[in-house]
This record gives structure tokens, sequence and C-alpha cells, in this order.
């Protein structure tokens, strides 16, 4: 095991490391949503909620490669934290993603069809977003409290980041944007979260994350 993937599983569901600046900004993220909500504007509300749930799938497979390993998984999550919810996943990141896609969905042109620079704005905007995540991640990287540990998800190899890292959850949270139907919207958001539930339970029941 290394070091980094050690440290991040120091504090992994240790609720004696919980901080009170959670609730307020668990409290910011229900308004968020809710302003969402009170609009009836269900293409940000439903974009926001499948990005979210896209994060979380990419959550369990990354514990799941730490426990088919006993290595490291493919990022970690160390340093100081409220809460460890899994190795890479803490909550301040669970917060900060919950509110992401919301902000990301309320930055669209309401046209899908017009194209900004001759590419279609939906596309150029999921690359543009998807490639601003990874060079933040690339700072938080530097700063030591998010930590890869293969060659082959790093800094100087940062595509394999941005194509399942990032640009999935904005493509997927775009295309439930745009989609005509609010009954579409939340089937495929409860899809999404429901293999997220499954996964988390089943998983934990077997101890893998």
């Amino acid at each position: 095991m290394t070091d980094s993937a050690r440290d991040a599983l120091e504090h992994l569901r240790d609720i004696s490391q919980f901080q009170w600046y959670v609730v307020p900004l668990f409290v910011l993220v229900i308004y968020v949503y809710s302003v969402e909500l009170e609009r009836r504007n269900w293409n940000v509300f439903f974009a926001g909620l499948a990005f979210w749930g896209m994060d979380w799938f990419n959550e369990i497979w990354n514990a799941l490669v730490f426990h088919g390993t006993g290595r490291a998984p493919v990022w970690g999550a160390r340093g100081s934290s409220a809460y460890q919810i899994l190795i890479g996943l803490n909550v301040e990141i669970w917060l900060m993603f919950a509110v992401l896609g919301v902000a990301a969905a309320k930055m669209l042109p309401p046209d899908p069809r017009v194209r900004i620079l001759g590419i279609p704005n939906r596309w150029l905007l999921a690359v543009v977003f998807a490639w601003l995540c990874v060079a933040v991640e690339i700072g938080l990287n530097v700063a030591g409290i998010l930590t890869w540990d293969y060659w082959w998800w790093q800094a100087s190899m940062p595509v394999l980041i941005f194509l399942l890292g990032y640009l999935p959850f904005f493509a997927v949270s775009f295309w439930v944007h745009d989609m005509r139907r609010v009954r579409s919207k939340a089937i495929v958001t409860g899809v999404i979260f429901g293999v997220d539930v499954m996964a988390l339970i089943v998983f934990d029941c077997l101890g893998w994350i």
C-alpha cells in the first residue's frame, strides 16, 4: 500500500473528525436546488443531480480499484477533512460536486443548436469545463491533498483524467438538461442514483469500499 493511500484510509468514515462548517455548506446546497425547484427549472435541477450522480459512480469504481489492487486508488483524498466518505471522496468534494453541475448547466445557451466558433455549444462547453476541472485537480495534486499513484494518471498525462474523470460528467449532465420531457430527466437521473445506491450498499456490505 502506498503512503498516500494509507494516509487517506487513516480517517475513513471517522465521525470524530466532523466539523460544524459542513452543516451550513449542506444548507447552501439545499438552497441551490430549492431555487431551481421553486422556479420549476427542471433542466438545471436534473442536470445538477445527474452530474452529482456521475461523480458518485466515479468515486465508487475508484474505491474498488484500491480494493482490487491493495496498493492505491486511482486518486486519493488526504489531508484535513470534516469527513472522509470514500478513499477518494471527502465531504468537501461531495458538496462541491453537488453545486458544480448546477453552475455549469446555468451557463448553457438556451438553444442547444447554437454553435460557438463553429462547434456545437454543448460539446464545446463540456470540453472547456472538463479541462478546467483537470487544471484544478493538478493544482490540488501539487498541493499534496489529492494524490495520484499511477503513472498513467498524472499531470504529465492528463488525457485520461479528462476523458474518464470529467468529460462524462458534463456530457451526461448536458444530455439530461436537453431532454424534452421532465419524466425522461427524472428517469435517467433516478437510474444513475439507483446504480450508485445499490453499488454502495453491496460493496460496503462486502467490505470492498
